[in-house]
């Protein structure tokens, strides 16, 4: 029996990418292990969009480079494959296969040069016209699923290689999203996510020419589905037609990530971000006055070449000024063959180091300052499962906020089972920087998201 193991780094796209991956394998007649030592084929579908994430898949490769004289086959997908390309076999002899994700669609073919026994196949092609229409897609969760509108990206930021490792932007056909939303919910799922890189950039290269808000709302008027999320915004193309129809819709979660990466209008030039802060702020108030209580959530990158500490200060001010509902903060890292490269004035590691740290503790008081607003309040999560450890089920709520409670109903174990994928009402009783705390409520009191 063939058997396969695939790990997965970087972002939601990604792991959509590695559930093509898997469904492919499955049908070509693979069976999944969950670790590598039982595996015939080892893939590892990468991110490298961090040079942190990039190191620790050659660490990966590097711990079985014993195990290629065993009769196992390695495999480098995605970003990483993309960027380094057949270098990667000089790297690690010991790979056999290098391919980006427009080339999921001929794993089949890839496959089959790999068991006649060719140790040097490539998948780099970033000709994508059939990059969407892998026909068999695994998926992990049995209620929330993913669905890819738009590939790559055509804005060309000064530090960041997914131009050249996804490609430049192309969209779905609107029927096309709708026709898998639509099976998906047949088949029982109640919450799709929609992806891409920048999932809002989404242009229907069909004659209706929909833009990102009105397939927003197609998907949503699905009978069927009863949570509908989408990730990653980009600022230059959010418009106010989004922000009406979260409003308009409860099934539109009210939860949007629009990366900011920093709060200096000069910084933003550097990084070729195409918008100023003003620019930004005007869409963080279209958002600040919707009736519903939209949650934002960003990404920042600080140590940006030529960031002063009046540059920095900015972003500090920024974050304060929103008060974000969480934020992932990066040190800006060096990235192949990107603009930034050929800046002066890095920045020193320790001085990104300290200006991480300071950002990530004022976040974390706002964040916990933000969360004690809920406890009291009433919300609707979507139970994706029980912690043993702490005799709790997990829960998420519509803003994306992650809500832990107990149910005196249904103890361990014998709920285990019965509770994930359900939708019910939790009282909030603690709030921490994180996540909130509750128990299952039998009255409802007003919610505030």
């Amino acid at each position: 029996m063939k058997t396969f193991y695939i790990e997965t780094f970087g972002c939601q796209m990604n792991a959509h990418d590695s559930e093509k991956v898997a469904g492919t394998l499955l049908q070509q007649g693979y069976t999944q292990v969950e670790n590598p030592e039982e595996a015939e084929l080892i893939l590892y579908n990468t991110c490298s969009i961090r040079d942190k994430a990039e190191q620790k898949v050659f660490s990966r490769l590097q711990q079985f480079k014993r195990e290629s004289g065993k009769g196992k086959v390695f495999g480098v997908l995605g970003c990483v494959a993309q960027q380094e390309g057949e270098k990667i076999f000089e790297r690690a002899p010991h790979v056999s296969l290098v391919a980006g994700s427009a080339s999921y669609t001929k794993l089949p073919q890839l496959l089959v040069q790999l068991e006649a026994g060719n140790r040097r196949v490539t998948g780099l092609s970033l000709d994508t016209g059939e990059t969407f229409d892998t026909p068999f897609t695994r998926r992990d969760n049995p209620h929330r699923a993913y669905i890819t509108i738009i590939e790559g990206c055509d804005k060309a930021c000064a530090y960041c290689v997914v131009p050249m490792t996804r490609g430049p932007e192309r969209s779905r056909t609107s029927e096309s999203v709708l026709r898998e939303a639509r099976s998906l919910a047949e088949l029982g799922y109640s919450e799709v996510q929609l992806l891409g890189q920048n999932v809002n950039s989404y242009r229907d290269p069909s004659d209706t020419q929909w833009d990102f808000a009105r397939l927003l709302r197609a998907v949503g008027e699905i009978d069927g589905l009863r949570r509908v999320r989408f990730t990653t915004s980009h600022p230059r193309d959010f418009v106010k037609e989004m922000v009406a129809a979260i409003d308009q819709d409860e099934r539109l979660c009210n939860h949007v990530h629009l990366p900011v990466q920093s709060g200096s209008s000069d910084v933003l030039s550097r990084m070729q971000r195409l918008y100023s802060r003003d620019q930004y702020m005007r869409c963080i108030e279209w958002m600040k006055r919707a009736k519903r209580d939209i949650a934002i959530t960003t990404d920042i990158i600080v140590g940006f070449p030529g960031e002063t500490e009046a540059d920095f200060l900015e972003t500090v001010s920024l974050i304060e000024q929103i008060e974000y509902d969480s934020m992932f903060i990066f040190k800006y890292s060096k990235r192949p063959n990107t603009p930034a490269l050929r800046y002066d004035d890095h920045i020193p590691e320790e001085e990104k180091t300290r200006r991480f740290l300071f950002l990530q503790e004022r976040q974390r008081a706002i964040q916990i300052r933000r969360n004690s607003r809920y406890v009291g309040t009433t919300e609707e999560v979507h139970v994706e499962g029980y912690n043993l450890a702490t005799h709790q089920w997990i829960g998420r709520t519509s803003q994306n906020k992650t809500l832990n409670f107990i149910d005196p109903d249904l103890p361990e174990p014998r709920g285990a089972r019965t509770l994930v994928g359900q939708y019910m009402d939790v009282l909030v009783t603690r709030a921490g920087p994180n996540s909130l705390a509750g128990e299952r409520a039998t009255n409802r009191p007003a919610s505030i998201s």
